[in-house]
């Protein structure tokens, strides 16, 4: 089963469910405006990919937090990852022990098809 994390109004989450809808592939969807997402689940991410990818320093989000200010480091923006959900590159894509963030049509043909 595919898991999807992010927020229905996102365009690239969008597109991602459009693939899953027109390839048949069954997935949920994790809502971060609905669900608490635990810090553990953000730890496990970081194990296959680099902060660098799964935090988003170009969301309305980060400006509106100011923490460009901040000069967060990695520890840092785990912190505020864990505090703030949106911070997160849309959408995290968990199936078969593999994590892919954000949305790439050819990634996701490789990927899924």
């Amino acid at each position: 089963m595919i898991q999807v994390y992010g927020i229905k109004n996102c365009d690239s989450v969008k597109k991602a469910l459009k693939f899953f809808k027109e390839h048949d592939l069954e997935y949920t969807l994790f809502d971060f405006k609905t669900e608490d997402l635990p810090c553990e689940k953000i730890s496990s991410w970081l194990e296959h990919t680099e902060m660098k990818v799964l935090f988003n320093a170009r969301s309305t989000t980060y400006r509106n937090l100011k923490l460009k200010e901040m000069n967060l480091d990695e520890v840092g923006q785990k912190e505020w990852l864990c505090k703030e959900n949106l911070l997160i590159k849309r959408p995290v894509v968990e199936y078969n022990d593999k994590v892919i963030v954000g949305f790439n049509e050819e990634n996701y043909q490789r990927s899924f098809l």
